[in-house]
């Protein structure tokens, strides 16, 4: 479907202006690259257990060192990782939800290879009822006896005879358990009709660790497994699975048994099954492509499907490797807790992440849905077909699913491409600015450590450190997956570069400081911390691959900078030097001396000598280097002037998310006069450039939406009446006024400032059907004035009757950003901390984005003791040592001193500004 040639050529094009990732620094070409990549890239396709000591029961254990089971005798295994000694080799499981009773009984057999011999299998089972447990042996059957353990979540079957090594037996086991009323594990899920009638359906989430819930097995990574899934439910519903349905077969009752066909092997993580009363599109190409939906909504997949197709047909094309499964589904579940999930052949989305209207949906929806399809199609090369071993490696499968999306979409939709992967890099950056911050490859034990692993550091870290300059990436990821589908590498058993171990054993990232005296360039590099305390800083030490250009000339240069201090000489003296051109590694640049000075200079006169990704990293890196105290605030303040002149959607959202917090901080301080006096509107100019409608660009209907919306939500008196006019033309309609999509959002937050305004957008809420419009509608709705509107969209986000549970999370921390609510998102997060950390389950990217999200804006030692107070009367069990309490105790304590060291510098600066325009204007 692609010119060969002309991939080929786009493809070298990216990987050597573009493309980021950590472990590559192509000095003697590509064969370099693979060498570098073996160390830790711990993979498995098929893996050859070798059995050591490590992997044994305990057997000569004493019994009053083991753990204990619920019925009291000891249980033989105490370490939260399984034995080896047994592994699964293929799984055949049948599986009943009742959607009336909501819940499910199932049975399984599990045919074992014994690795050593033992008379005891150790798997998982969570929070269900176990019956009818057999052995299958050459000699017969043999009931087996079974102890739980349920802090660990195992269960221990022991035989009275022998397992011998090198033999095949099976395990049966029957299960019951409830539907989950959580999001993970095999979960129940609703939606209301446009009538008003509510359908019940299941569906499962199973990573990081939930498969355990929904039927016994071997619930680790590196436990891979041919599945044979049967599924029986009512005609009125139909089952999807993994792999396509070989037959139905009719049961007794009325009911349906629908068999599926055996899956390749795989972790149990992406086992995946889902009854509902969906309908589907389909297209076939290279594969057979379906998109399952809600009927009402199933019109609304035609452009998910399009991509969908294209994606995978590229993804074949590229990697040179088929996808090896005959389908891939693609579904919209209306309850679902995080954005996507890459189950093998049956990816299952939120509905915001796979619905589009061409005529309600926005460019940035369309955009963004494409980007998570292209991340989810990503993963069935990388995390399917080639996973890592634990989940201390998570970065694998997602740093390369994340830099995947930017590959794919830069060449099979270019109208789509912008900047997003600069902000995945500043995203990654403030977690790596903490001390509480993470190395990339991390060790992990239990389900709370796992589940924190899932945030910016292994998302987007990996793949913004060190730029590919020469590889050919092509080949790179061809060697890479097809070496790790032949063999099992430990990062132990092979010679570690220790280039790459300075990115992936140590957390943070290097400030690298530059001094320029005439020709000569001295560097320096320290880690970049936000704390007080410099202990946190000492003792690392990057291999860092620096770019850099001048005045002089165009031309990117590169120096590697492998010591805590080395110089360069320049070919003559220059005006200024701009280092990490483009942002194309994963570090801060402070420029000492005059280097600020001739950096601000030739913002003011010629800002457009530097790219746009320069100036947005120019921006990024002088403010987040006033909060370490490296430059004052008043030189970034001036810096930022330049802005009333930008037009590059990177910078402008960049200049916007260092100046908003700003305006959020001295909000939560109740400080209206000096946050009126800083509306020095550096956008203005270019917000009165903006049309009330849908041309232009995807980056110039982004910019626009973007600008309008912060327009009208800093009261700027031209865009809010315009708002306020449109919303009343479209209230007196009943809704029925087509609104261009892009100020859409704009208008409705202008519209929610009044009560009545306020109940008509709820009602439009409440019926509308297109899934972009209602998350415009929820944003705009909880940043209304209206105290007593926001605690009850909270409360009703909780029930989720009339509001989705699932948006809750979205909800506090929009209201915890509105200056009416903040203390409102407080308060309910305390109080309802119990019901939300079992919902969304402890440990989870939606627990860590609800405290951090609610917290980061606070900025006084009274907020900061208050924080403390709560998080600190929790137990282990209720969420104390999660890794996002240190992160926000931190942010706070980040806030508290920039407040205390740049608010008088910030009322000089406004001062100093306010005569140089009052003196302008005369």
């Amino acid at each position: 479907m692609f010119d060969e040639d002309q991939l080929k050529t786009k493809i070298q094009e990216i990987s050597g202006e573009i493309l980021h990732l950590v472990f590559c620094v192509c000095i003697s070409g590509p064969a370099s690259v693979v060498t570098m990549l073996v160390a830790p890239l711990l993979l498995v396709l098929f893996v050859p257990f070798s059995p050591s000591s490590g992997a044994q029961l305990p057997n000569q254990a004493k019994a009053k060192d083991l753990p204990i089971a619920t019925n009291g005798q000891p249980f033989p295994w105490d370490r939260m990782r399984l034995p080896t000694t047994v592994t699964p080799l293929h799984y055949d499981l049948a599986i009943h939800p009742n959607l009336t009773t909501l819940d499910f009984t199932g049975v399984v057999r599990i045919e074992l290879d014994v690795h050593e011999d033992t008379n005891t299998v150790i798997l998982h089972a969570k929070q269900m009822q176990i019956s009818d447990v057999f052995l299958l042996a050459p000699e017969g059957i043999k009931r087996l006896k079974v102890l739980e353990y349920p802090r660990f979540h195992q269960l221990a079957l022991l035989s009275d005879s022998v397992l011998i090594k090198g033999r095949k037996y099976e395990v049966h086991l029957a299960f019951a358990a409830n539907l989950s009323d959580s999001f993970h594990g095999f979960y129940k899920g609703s939606y209301r009709t446009s009538s008003g009638e509510v359908r019940v359906l299941a569906s499962t989430q199973f990573e990081a660790t939930f498969a355990r819930g929904a039927f016994p097995c071997f619930d680790e990574p590196a436990f891979k497994a041919n599945f044979t899934i049967r599924i029986i439910r009512e005609p009125r519903h139909i089952a999807i699975s993994n792999m396509p349905m070989v037959k139905t077969v009719e049961l007794p009752g009325g009911l349906l048994e629908d068999h599926f066909d055996t899956t390749v092997k795989m972790s149990t993580y992406l086992v995946a099954y889902i009854v509902s009363d969906f309908k589907s599109v389909s297209k076939t190409t290279q594969h057979g492509i379906s998109i399952y939906a809600v009927p009402e909504k199933i019109d609304q997949t035609a452009f998910a499907l399009d991509a969908a197709v294209k994606l995978l047909d590229f993804y074949d094309d590229y990697f040179d490797i088929p996808y090896p499964l005959p389908k891939q589904d693609l579904a919209a579940i209306p309850d679902f807790q995080s954005g996507a999930m890459e189950n093998w052949g049956l990816t299952t989305y939120r509905e915001t992440g796979l619905l589009f209207d061409p005529e309600k949906s926005s460019a940035s929806d369309k955009l963004g849905i494409t980007k998570v399809i292209a991340h989810e199609l990503a993963h069935q090369w990388f995390g399917n077909l080639v996973t890592m071993e634990w989940w201390n490696d998570l970065w694998l499968n997602e740093g390369f699913a994340k830099f995947m999306e930017f590959v794919s979409l830069d060449i099979t939709y270019p109208e789509l491409h912008d900047d997003f992967f600069l902000a995945k890099c500043f995203e990654a950056m403030e977690v790596d600015s903490l001390s509480s911050s993470h190395p990339v490859s991390t060790p992990v034990e239990n389900p709370t450590q796992i589940q924190e692993m899932f945030d910016d550091v292994s998302y987007d870290k990996h793949i913004l450190a060190i730029t590919i300059n020469s590889c050919d990436v092509v080949v790179f990821i061809q060697h890479y997956v097809c070496l790790y589908i032949q063999k099992w590498y430990s990062g132990d058993e092979l010679d570690v570069r220790a280039i790459m171990d300075t990115w992936t054993l140590q957390e943070g990232f290097p400030l690298v400081t530059v001094e320029v005296r005439g020709r000569e360039v001295r560097l320096s590099q320290e880690r970049y911390l936000k704390t007080d305390d410099p202990s946190p800083s000492e003792g690392f030490l990057w291999q860092i691959p620096l770019t850099y250009k001048t005045s002089a000339s165009n031309t990117v240069h590169r120096f590697l900078l492998k010591t805590k201090t080395d110089f360069l000489f320049l070919p003559e003296e220059v005006d200024w030097v701009k280092f990490n051109v483009d942002m194309s590694g994963y570090y801060m640049v402070h420029y000492a001396g005059e280097g600020w000075n001739s950096i601000i200079k030739l913002l003011q006169h010629s800002h457009t000598a530097l790219s746009g990704n320069d100036r947005a990293n120019l921006i990024h890196n002088v403010f987040q280097l006033v909060s370490i105290e490296k430059v004052r605030l008043d030189t970034a303040l001036e810096l930022s002037l330049y802005l009333s002149r930008e037009t590059k959607i990177m910078a402008v959202t960049q200049g916007f998310g260092e100046l908003v917090p700003l305006y959020k901080l001295m909000e939560k301080r109740d400080m209206k006069v000096l946050e009126n006096q800083m509306k020095v509107n550096l956008f203005q100019d270019l917000i009165d450039q903006q049309e009330w409608n849908d041309s232009g660009s995807v980056s110039q209907r982004v910019l626009r939406s973007y600008l309008l919306l912060f327009s009208c939500v800093r009261n700027y008196a031209p865009c809010v009446t315009k708002a306020t006019q449109l919303f009343n033309q479209w209230k007196d309609s009943d809704g029925t006024m087509s609104l261009p999509v892009d100020i859409t959002m704009a208008v409705f937050v202008i519209g929610a400032r009044t009560p009545e305004g306020w109940d008509f957008l709820f009602e439009k809420y409440r019926h509308s059907l297109q899934m972009s419009v209602k998350s415009r509608m929820k944003t705009a709705m909880a940043v209304s004035p209206l105290q007593d509107k926001l605690k009850w969209m909270m409360e009703q986000s909780l029930i989720g009757e009339i509001m989705k549970t699932q948006d809750l999370p979205d909800v506090v921390v929009s209201v915890s950003k509105n200056p009416h609510g903040y203390q409102l998102a407080w308060d309910f997060l305390r109080a309802n901390w119990h019901t939300m950390i079992k919902k969304f389950d402890l440990g989870s990217s939606t627990i860590s984005y609800l405290v951090t999200g609610v917290t980061n804006q606070y900025s006084t030692r009274e907020m900061l003791d208050e924080v403390r107070s709560f998080f600190g009367s929790l137990t282990e069990e209720t969420g104390s040592e999660m890794r996002c309490i240190q992160q926000a105790y931190e942010t706070i304590e980040d806030n508290i001193r920039w407040m205390d060291k740049n608010l008088p510098l910030l009322q000089a600066w406004l001062d100093k500004r306010n005569r140089r325009v009052s003196h302008e204007d005369l």
